[in-house]
């Protein structure tokens, strides 16, 4: 049994909780926990919350699908706010964005690392529903599997002339030519990001001709 005697709760009983992808580090939500909504969480390992205006426990996901699975659960210095990692399947706010942090109030520094493509990534997947006359990407999707694997062997095709022909810029370029048409791709064939970063976290540690030959078996 998990001890949670450090957790402060305030006078409602409540303690907010921050909810993060555990590979990209994007904040998700915020929502509200009481003693039995972070047991149930703990035991079931699907997160639960605490509905401030319906008076209720609630577990996320349960009428949308969009399940948050476990990973960890950390509280502060002062044990009165939680960070709770977690697997985020599908959109995690009701508007149906990826996270519910979407409007900027400031914003001083562009994106960095992961959080860059798993905010263009999420771009390309709402533009699946879109005009093909207005987004690009709408009509890739709209014109299927061959034209989008047609437009990622284009790319590769003049990433590698770049390498060999051109400067750092046009390589840098052509990179970014091929990552968005192949996230389109992902995006095409219903797989998550998280998928993907997962099965490379999995390899870390493991010699690539090792798992080469651990793929082929």
């Amino acid at each position: 049994m998990v001890d949670t005697g450090n957790i402060k709760f305030n006078e409602q009983g409540l303690v907010p909780a921050i909810t993060q992808d555990w590979l990209t580090g994007e904040v998700l939500m915020l929502a509200y926990m009481n003693r039995e909504a972070l047991e149930k969480t703990i035991e079931t390992g699907r997160v639960h919350y605490y509905s401030r205006s319906r008076k209720t426990l609630w577990l996320k996901g349960e009428s949308s699908g969009n399940f948050q699975e476990l990973v960890s659960i950390h509280y502060d210095c002062d044990g009165d706010s939680l960070l709770v990692r977690v697997k985020q399947t599908g959109n995690a706010c009701h508007t149906g964005k990826r996270s519910c942090f979407f409007t900027p109030l400031v914003e001083r520094e562009p994106l960095t690392g992961v959080e860059i493509i798993a905010r263009l990534f999420n771009t390309i997947k709402e533009r699946k529903g879109a005009s093909a006359e207005k987004s690009y990407t709408a009509s890739l999707y709209e014109k299927g599997l061959p034209k989008i694997a047609e437009k990622i062997y284009e790319e590769a095709s003049e990433l590698i002339v770049a390498a060999k022909k051109e400067g750092r810029e046009q390589v840098v370029h052509e990179m970014c030519d091929l990552w968005y048409h192949t996230l389109v791709l992902l995006g095409y064939k219903d797989v998550e990001l998280e998928e993907v970063l997962g099965e490379l976290a999995r390899r870390f540690g493991t010699s690539g001709i090792e798992e080469k030959k651990n793929r082929n078996r």
